[in-house]
C-alpha cells in the first residue's frame, strides 16, 4: 500500500484559524509572510525592511524601523487547477475508472509580528508565520485515488528574534525558530488487487500524527549592509528543520477482503512514526533608492535536495514502511521588482518572480505534491492612514507551467503498484493585506 504524508497544524496559541493551500511557491513553502512583500513579488525582501514583517525575511532589518510596531497580515490564496487524465493503471495494469479531479481549493494563511526597541542600537522582534503548508483533497472516487484523497500539510513558526546595530552602516540579526507541525494522510486501497478482485474492494487508509509533544528547533541569521544613503544590501539565512512525528494510522477493511489482515497481520489500526526534513535556505537582496523609486532585486537559494525520501514507519510490524521517494533537487527563485512614491501618503509596488521546482521529473511528481515551476505577476499598493497606521495590500498571479505526472506506488505488495499518469495545468491567485500599527 502506498501512504503518504499528510499535515495539519493546530495551535492553541493562535488568535486566528490557520488553513494552508495548494503548493504556491517552491515544493511546499509559503513565501507568503507580508503583504507589502506580496506587492513587489518579494523582491528585494531580505534588504527592504519597510515593516515589522522583516523579522521573517531579514531580523537586521528591524534597526531600519522608526517606531515599535505590530503588523498582522493575511493572504487569500485562490488555486485553479484541472488533471487531465493519460493513462492511470492499477497494479495488473487495468485502466483504473473514476473522474479527473484537481484536489485545490481557497485557503487564508496568517502572520503576525512585533517588533519592540531595547536601545538606540538593538531591537527584539516576534514572528508568528506560517512556512510550510499543502492542502489537497480530491473525490474519494477520482482516478488517482490509489494515491492519495487528501494530503493536508500546516505549520506554525514561532520566531524571537534580535537585531543589533554594529555600527552605521552594518546591523546583524538573528532568531530561534520553534515549528509545530500536524500530518494527516487520506487514500483508498485496493484491497480488491490482493484477494484477485482489482478494483472491486476499496478500503481507505486514515494517517494522522503531529510533533506537539516534541517541537521542530532551528535558527535563523542574517545582515543587512547600507553601502551609502541610497544602497543596501541583505543576506539572510534560514536552517533547516527536521520535523519528527507520531500519531495514529486507522484502516478501513471491506468485508469481502477481511482475510487480508487476518492473515498478513498488515492493515490493522496502530500507532506510528514519520519524518520530515524542511529544507535550509539563503536569500541575497539589494534595493537601491533613486528619487522617488526605489529598485528591488532577490535570489532566494533552498536546499530542498534534504527531501529524498518521505517515509512512515509503523508500530505493527507486520505493516511495510510506506515510503516514497522524492529526490528533489535544489531550486532558485528570482525576483525584481520596485517601489514607488507616489505621494506622501502611498506607495505603488510591482514586481516579477521567476520560482523554480524542485521537482526533477514526471516520476517523482505526485499528486499529494503536483506543483511545477512558476512566474509571478505582482502588484501592491501601501496607504499611510496616519502617523499610527498604514495599510499595505498586494496582488499576485502566478503562472505555472503545465505540469506531467508519471509516478509509480512504490510497495512490498506489487499488486498495489499502480502509476498515475496526467498533466497538471493549473495558475493560482493571492489576494494579501495587512495592518501597520506604529507606537
Amino acid at each position: 500500500m502506498k501512504t503518504t504524508s499528510v499535515f495539519r497544524v493546530l495551535s492553541a496559541a493562535m488568535v486566528f484559524a490557520v488553513s494552508s493551500s495548494q503548493i504556491h511557491a517552491a515544493g511546499f513553502q509559503l513565501i507568503e509572510n507580508s503583504a507589502s512583500g506580496q506587492g513587489n513579488a518579494f523582491a528585494g525582501a531580505a534588504a527592504t525592511a519597510s515593516d515589522a514583517s522583516t523579522i521573517w525575511f531579514n531580523p537586521a532589518g528591524m534597526m531600519r524601523l522608526d517606531t515599535d510596531q505590530v503588523v498582522a497580515a493575511g493572504h487569500l490564496i485562490v488555486p485553479k487547477s484541472d488533471f487531465v487524465n493519460g493513462n492511470t493503471v492499477d497494479g495488473s495494469g487495468t485502466a483504473v475508472g473514476g473522474p479527473s479531479d484537481d484536489g485545490g481549493f481557497n485557503a487564508m494563511v496568517p502572520n503576525l509580528y512585533y517588533v519592540y526597541t531595547i536601545d538606540a542600537d538593538m531591537k527584539f522582534g516576534f514572528g508568528l508565520t506560517v512556512p510550510f503548508g499543502l492542502a489537497t483533497k480530491y473525490d474519494d472516487s477520482w482516478v488517482g485515488r490509489y494515491h492519495t484523497v487528501e494530503t493536508d500539510l500546516r505549520t506554525i513558526n514561532l520566531n524571537p528574534s534580535i537585531a543589533y546595530r554594529v555600527n552605521e552602516q552594518l546591523s546583524v540579526g538573528g532568531g530561534i525558530n520553534i515549528l509545530l507541525a500536524d500530518v494527516t494522510l487520506t487514500s483508498v486501497v485496493d484491497f480488491g488487487a490482493l484477494i484477485g478482485l482489482p478494483q472491486g474492494a476499496d478500503g481507505f487508509a486514515d494517517l494522522q500524527a503531529d510533533n506537539f509533544s516534541s517541537p521542530a528547533l532551528g535558527f535563523n541569521f542574517s545582515l543587512l549592509y547600507e553601502l551609502d544613503q541610497a544602497t543596501r544590501i541583505g543576506v539572510a539565512y534560514r536552517s533547516e528543520i527536521s520535523i519528527d512525528v507520531d500519531g495514529r494510522a486507522n484502516f478501513s477493511v471491506p468485508s469481502i477482503a477481511a482475510a487480508v489482515p487476518a492473515t498478513s497481520g498488515a492493515f490493522v489500526d496502530t500507532g506510528l512514526k514519520g519524518s520530515l526534513d524542511l529544507p535550509q535556505s539563503l536569500s541575497v537582496s539589494v534595493a537601491h533608492s533613486m528619487d522617488k523609486m526605489t529598485l528591488l532585486g532577490d535570489v532566494t537559494w533552498t536546499g530542498w535536495s534534504s527531501f529524498q525520501e518521505l517515509r512512515i514507519i509503523y508500530d505493527n510490524p507486520a505493516q511495510p514502511d510506506s515510503v516514497t521517494t522524492e529526490s528533489w533537487d535544489d531550486s532558485l527563485r528570482y525576483s525584481i521588482g520596485l517601489d514607488y512614491q507616489y505621494r506622501d501618503d502611498m506607495i505603488l509596488r510591482g514586481g516579477l518572480a521567476y520560482d523554480e521546482t524542485p521537482i526533477p521529473n514526471a516520476n517523482r511528481r505526485t499528486p499529494r505534491v503536483p506543483g511545477n515551476s512558476r512566474r509571478w505577476l505582482s502588484f501592491g499598493v501601501s496607504y499611510v492612514i496616519d502617523t499610527e497606521f498604514v495599510v499595505d495590500v498586494g496582488y499576485s498571479h502566478l503562472f505555472i507551467s503545465d505540469a506531467t505526472i508519471n509516478n509509480t506506488f512504490e510497495s512490498s505488495q506489487a499488486p498495489l503498484n499502480g502509476t498515475i499518469s496526467g498533466t497538471y495545468t493549473a495558475s493560482v491567485d493571492i489576494l494579501s493585506a495587512q495592518l501597520r500599527w506604529n507606537y
